[in-house]
């Protein structure tokens, strides 16, 4: 790696996905008297991963690489694109399969921000004398003199605010860090995009995990892993402490599922437990999935160095969880378990939970490791 001291702090790495947003915070650094340069990153291939759609127009198709590039060279600056499928394939497709496999539900978008996004980003950077790494995530950073730490912030008056997914990105990564789109709501970088004149104006957004296009995990799985799969047992469904069915395997559920169980039982009835050591799959009532505490590990703390025994905080659970507050029962290097003031439902092994303060710092995160305290 490079010495600091010999990067420029004018030039930035733009990650480039093909889309609006990446688009237009390209177009702001460029309007800000930044040495510009466009990477977009190839993960994966439609051959590789399957389930392409008839037209390959989403993250690491032909036609993302080529907005993306038409876009660089309308405003100006030098756009690469970089093969990182080897890291994205060890670091995020094995991790997801994984995943299934143990019986939890993994979230891709958290590793690929980390490990790939940014640290095999930063790499390049390095390589081209660039000190800042730029994205079109909707998040800011900035750094607290008081406890010498980068703070990760989320945009509350925001709805496609991203400080969720961001939660892994560790102190190296968000002092090299620029989010050009943190004061701007999602209508308005549409609007600026209209403004710079960039053809991705209108370009709708991604909603999928981006490697399993047609959004169907159970295709994926069975075509990538076959040897695994056939292998993978089914077993039974209990309610109640009564077998009333059989589960498909493991790795096709997850906690909350209600559609595609194959049973019938005269009212509605969701995963609530995924006992691996058994291979039996515990079905419940709705209010069965409420829980009041858990258990998370591979903890990554962001705006503050530690969190001590007690501390209040706003929890979320998944992306689009609005935060519900929580208090830490233990916290070290490692772990945190925390505990709602009410319960949460659906409380999922193999998702991250985000620590939030009242300000919308992002405290730490880390992996659900396990869902306890029922409330029947």
């Amino acid at each position: 790696m490079k010495n600091n001291t010999k990067l420029n702090k004018n030039r930035v790495i733009i990650a480039m996905s093909g889309g609006v947003d990446s688009s237009v915070a390209a177009a702001l650094l460029v309007e800000q008297g930044y040495d510009v340069i466009g990477i977009t990153m190839k993960t994966w291939g439609f051959m590789e991963v399957g389930g392409a759609p008839k037209h390959e127009s989403g993250c690491c198709s032909l036609d993302a690489i080529f907005d993306a590039k038409s876009i660089a060279n309308k405003l100006g600056f030098p756009h690469y694109t970089v093969d990182f499928t080897k890291a994205f394939e060890d670091a995020v497709i094995e991790n997801f399969v994984e995943e299934y496999l143990s019986g939890r539900t993994p979230n891709p978008c958290i590793i690929c921000n980390r490990k790939i996004k940014w640290e095999e980003l930063l790499m390049k950077a390095d390589v081209l004398e660039a000190y800042y790494i730029a994205t079109g995530h909707y998040s800011s950073v900035d750094f607290n003199e008081k406890n010498n730490r980068y703070r990760l912030k989320s945009l509350p008056d925001n709805k496609k605010d991203q400080s969720y997914a961001l939660w892994g990105l560790t102190q190296k990564s968000l002092s090299r860090t620029l989010f050009p789109l943190s004061s701007y709501t999602k209508d308005k970088v549409r609007e600026l995009a209209e403004n710079f004149g960039l053809k991705t104006a209108n370009k709708p957004d991604s909603q999928e995990i981006c490697f399993v296009a047609d959004n169907n995990y159970e295709r994926f799985l069975r075509e990538r892993i076959p040897e695994k799969i056939e292998k993978v047992e089914d077993g039974d469904f209990i309610f109640e402490g009564k077998e009333v069915g059989k589960h498909k395997g493991i790795p096709f559920y997850t906690i909350g599922q209600r559609r595609g169980l194959g049973v019938s039982l005269g009212k509605p009835v969701y995963v609530k437990y995924i006992d691996t050591k058994t291979n039996r799959i515990e079905l419940g009532l709705n209010h069965s999935l409420l829980k009041s505490e858990l258990i998370a590990g591979e903890v990554n703390f962001v705006s503050e160095a530690f969190l001590e025994t007690g501390s209040q905080v706003i929890a979320k659970i998944r992306y689009s969880d609005q935060g519900s507050p929580a208090e830490i029962l233990e916290c070290d290097k490692e772990f945190f378990s925390i505990r709602f003031h009410k319960p949460k439902r659906a409380i999922t092994p193999g998702q991250s939970v985000v620590l939030y303060n009242s300000e919308g710092y992002v405290l730490a995160g880390g992996i659900i490791k396990k869902a306890i305290n029922s409330f029947l």
